[in-house]
């Protein structure tokens, strides 16, 4: 087997962390492959041919780099927390070996995240349109430019057209992603089992605007209306979209595989529910 380890090259204990696992993993017989710094190399790509297990050392951001490098392939990861929050991932440094061995073992519970694929059009300066395509485990993000004019935009789902919307933005997330940008707008936590999207519009100016959530075989429409030239930005997990151009429609569907994530027990979710949002680290 092999092991892509996907370290947070910006925090030096990550790093130190990544090269005592190589140490250890090369010593049991087990080829070990390292992802590149995206900051020094951003539009190198990492060939996971052979990969069995991915490990990512740092915060839930570097799973998520982790999660956009394996996409829909399906092969397992494994979070390790060296980050501020760690809500995505399930060991910790102290435990770093032990946890990496039940891995290869087989010895952790899986847990299957379901994806996004997300496809969004955007206008060209010669009056054609491209369309550009991203993988997400989180989310797809339409928000406001620098300017923070009010965004015009109608919500359609699987071509039922739900409203036409005044606000600061829209976020289609997965479960997984409920607990990230859709929650600090007002969605709420759901469970990964859920297959579905959880819809959220941003600071709409209207009091009927609630979030709602859509089957696993829906597709959500964010047609961006043209009676009003707002600056508008999409971004999928955090990562901007059609740069420099403007964004007039996208589409999300669930992606065609799951994000595989390998933790303690069935309960590490509403574990991470409690102490991160709720600020419980024992049972009372």
């Amino acid at each position: 087997m092999k092991v892509l380890l996907v370290p947070n090259f910006s925090k030096e204990s990550a790093v130190d962390g990544a090269h005592y696992l190589a140490h250890w993993l090369e010593g049991e017989g087990v080829e070990v492959q390292w992802a590149h710094d995206k900051k020094l190399y951003p539009d190198r790509l990492v060939d996971t041919t052979g990969v069995g297990l991915v490990v990512s050392l740092g915060g839930d951001g570097t799973l998520l780099r982790a999660a956009r490098i394996v996409e829909y392939s399906e092969i397992p990861m494994l979070g390790i927390s060296y980050g501020h929050l760690g809500f995505l991932t399930s060991g910790s440094p102290e435990n770093l070996i032990e946890t990496v061995s039940d891995a290869l073992s087989g010895n952790l519970h899986v847990s299957h995240r379901a994806t996004l694929d997300v496809e969004v059009d955007f206008d060209k300066s010669d009056g054609s349109v491209c369309t550009e395509r991203m993988f997400a485990l989180n989310d797809l993000s339409l928000t406001h430019g620098v300017r923070g004019d009010m965004i015009v935009f109608d919500v359609s789902v699987s071509g039922h057209h739900v409203d036409r919307l005044r606000g600061d933005g829209f976020v289609v997330s997965t479960a997984t992603g409920s607990t990230g940008y859709a929650l600090a707008a007002g969605g709420p936590i759901v469970t990964p089992e859920f297959k579905g999207m959880v819809c959220v519009p941003v600071a709409c100016h209207t009091i009927m605007a609630r979030a709602f959530l859509t089957s696993p075989d829906d597709v959500v429409e964010i047609r961006i209306s043209r009676e009003r030239q707002a600056e508008r930005l999409f971004f999928a997990d955090g990562q901007p979209m059609g740069e420099g151009l403007r964004g007039v429609r996208a589409r999300v569907r669930r992606g065609p595989g799951d994000i595989i994530l390998l933790d303690r027990s069935a309960r590490s979710f509403y574990e991470s529910v409690s102490r991160v949002f709720y600020g419980r680290t024992k049972r009372e």
